[in-house]
């Protein structure tokens, strides 16, 4: 199966829709600081400039004129960057664990399998998130702080959701239900959509809402402190929206499989009794059932 495959174009629309302007306040073109955007807003014969990046530009501006239409196109430029790096992070941190992620403590009986919630063994992201090749390079502080508040914020939902992971007895060891054997062989699952899996906690993964106010939660210091306008919420509800449509897809289409079940056959007593179900089964914990 292909890792998740976020849908950058989703999250630069939800930004777009915020309706963020630049300058953030129109009282700042007469502050004693900002004389060149008051000189400018008196220079009648300027022509206003459009967007470069519509339609998918993040910031509207206050006075349609060029000197403010630049800045706008560049920081939201920025945005739509930091966007596209956090969900191929993410996408990174998840290829790698899903790697490793396996089934365990399952009980078999007859055909079916039960696990309960945890019996998905999922390595955290948050790590390899922070580390991921796409922005190892950036170090500036607000930057690192906002690569430390999706690392945490996706990491800690994605957590919730795998520790509460079960198998709802599912129809996986169909050979069980009557084996020719005193203990039935390591026998690989039946394969099944990852979704047929349930977990109380999966709207944390599968709204945006969500993942947006984990983030949010995790980011502190001067990148939240000084922004009155709540641009990092807007930046943080593109992202959820991308990933959580990406691991909503993702669950539909990873397959569960190779599963190894075993288990003893009681009621075998040959030749009286040739056949039985398996009960009291379990099955071997080994990496990988979520790699193909």
């Amino acid at each position: 199966m292909p890792d998740i495959s976020p849908i950058t174009v989703l999250g630069h629309l939800i930004m777009m829709a915020g309706g963020l302007k630049l300058p953030t306040d129109d009282s700042s073109f007469e502050a004693p600081d900002k004389d060149q955007y008051g000189e400018t807003k008196d220079l009648e014969k300027l022509t206003p400039a459009p967007p470069k990046l519509v339609p998918f530009f993040v910031f509207q501006t206050q006075d349609a004129q060029t000197i403010f239409q630049d800045s706008a196109d560049e920081i939201g430029k920025q945005m739509q960057d930091f966007h596209d790096n956090a969900c191929d992070a993410v996408k990174f941190s998840h290829g790698l664990a899903r790697l490793q992620a396996k089934v365990k403590d399952l009980k078999v009986v007859a055909v079916s399998a039960i696990g309960a919630p945890g019996c998905l063994d999922f390595p955290k992201l948050e790590d390899n998130i922070k580390n991921a090749p796409c922005w190892a390079s950036e170090t500036e502080d607000n930057y690192t702080k906002y690569k430390e508040a999706v690392a945490a914020g996706v990491s800690t939902n994605f957590a919730d959701w795998a520790d509460n992971v079960m198998v709802p007895g599912l129809p996986w060891y169909p050979a069980f239900a009557a084996y020719p054997g005193p203990t039935a062989a390591p026998t690989p699952n039946i394969p099944m959509p990852l979704i047929a899996c349930p977990s109380s906690s999966m709207t944390k993964i599968t709204m945006a809402s969500e993942l947006k106010d984990a983030m949010v939660g995790e980011l502190s210091g001067p990148p939240k402190d000084d922004d009155p306008d709540k641009q990092h919420e807007v930046l943080f509800d593109g992202i959820g929206t991308t990933l959580s449509l990406a691991f909503l897809l993702w669950m539909l289409s990873q397959q569960v499989m190779n599963v190894l079940g075993k288990g003893p056959v009681p009621s075998y007593a040959p030749p009286y009794v040739p056949v039985g179900p398996v009960l009291g089964g379990d099955n071997i914990a080994t990496p990988g059932h979520l790699a193909a």
